[in-house]
């Protein structure tokens, strides 16, 4: 099959940095280009998520070295795989283990990775759906898990998912609904209310309402808690949670510090639970995608998703920067995915020069 074979030559979105600063700039790349791994994977579809907008940006913290190709989440078909693992042809997925940071992600027509580190794409779904999912998707799904697994159910009370109208956020909507819990979710859009209703939220607070609560115990209200934002927001989320309630906490978008007491550990024994997307483990990778596909699907994400082309994203990273992007954005990579774009006609395409 032809879509199995690697071409001469293939189009990539690579981050370089010069004198200048760091800038994002289409390129013709080789195989020989590819980083070291035992897969290749034919990318058909990538995600937009807050990392790569910083990453494609410019902004410092995300991307380890340079030049190199963002994207923190790819989907696609196999090409090839040393381990035997996969077979040509077969559709998957990969979500985090450093791919658009550390080394080369999904912003490039193939992607050279590990065999371990990728998921088969669940039955009766496909990469666009698995990319309006993401790494976003993912996210939420292991904090809805989580909660769960502390015993956190619908019918202990209503709960809390904060940056709701983000990527995250509104999949933790989405998903603690399709579970039967009553969510409350808290924005700094409140023009969105509409939209996070559609999803399934059952009450809409603003974003001031939880940094607000400085007390080191607040009324009770929420059994559980999906966090995406950090900082004084959580510290408030954590000081209104219920006795031997739970809060995952799974994002900084407010911030890295966390300014609480122990109390509502040592005195209503909460339970603050990380939520690690990149290096979680493949079976528990491996279910999560399964509940996603259950619980997720396609029909479901598609007034909550767009798809845009890959010439697309260098305007599109500092719109999320900047949080005018709701819900999730899937990148359609490979050519004609969506109407076009074979030739990244919006920016130019330089050729590769030594990018390993």
């Amino acid at each position: 099959m032809s879509q199995l074979t690697l071409p001469e030559t293939f189009r990539a979105l690579r981050a370089v940095k010069e004198d200048a600063g760091v800038r994002a700039e289409f390129q013709s790349l080789t195989p020989a280009d590819l980083p070291p791994g035992d897969t290749v994977v034919r990318v058909t579809h990538s995600s937009l998520n807050y990392k790569d907008g910083l990453a494609v940006a410019g902004r410092p913290g995300v991307l380890k070295s340079y030049p190199m190709t963002p994207g923190i989440d790819l989907a696609g078909e196999v090409v090839s795989d040393e381990t035997g693992t996969y077979a040509p042809g077969q559709g998957v997925l990969l979500t985090g283990w450093g791919i658009g940071e550390r080394q080369d992600g999904g912003y490039a027509e193939y992607a050279r990775v590990r065999s371990e580190w990728l998921v088969l794409l669940p039955s009766g779904t496909d990469a666009g759906w698995a990319m309006s999912v993401g790494t976003a998707g993912f996210t939420a799904m292991l904090a809805v898990l989580a909660l769960e697994e502390h015993g956190v159910t619908p019918d202990r009370g209503e709960v809390l998912v904060t940056g709701a109208a983000g990527g995250v956020g509104s999949m933790a909507v989405a998903l603690l609904a399709a579970a039967g819990f009553t969510v409350t979710a808290s924005t700094g859009r409140t023009q969105e209310e509409g939209y996070l209703r559609s999803l399934g939220a059952a009450n809409v607070i603003g974003r001031d309402e939880l940094p607000a609560l400085r007390r080191p115990l607040e009324k009770e209200r929420w059994a559980g808690v999906v966090d995406s934002v950090g900082g004084e927001t959580l510290a408030g989320a954590i000081a209104g949670t219920r006795t031997h309630g739970a809060v995952a906490a799974c994002g900084l978008a407010g911030g890295g510090a966390l300014p609480t007491t122990v109390f509502p550990f040592i005195l209503r024994g909460v339970s603050l639970l990380g939520i690690d997307s990149v290096t979680c483990p493949t079976p528990r990778r491996r279910a999560a995608w399964e509940r996603l596909a259950r619980d997720l699907p396609a029909d479901r994400l598609a007034d909550v998703t767009q798809v845009r082309p890959l010439s697309d994203v260098p305007a599109l990273a500092e719109q999320i920067l900047a949080g005018q992007v709701r819900g999730r954005t899937v990148i359609a990579v490979a050519p004609g995915e969506i109407g076009g774009d074979e030739a990244g006609r919006d920016f130019p395409i330089s050729p590769s020069a030594g990018m390993h």
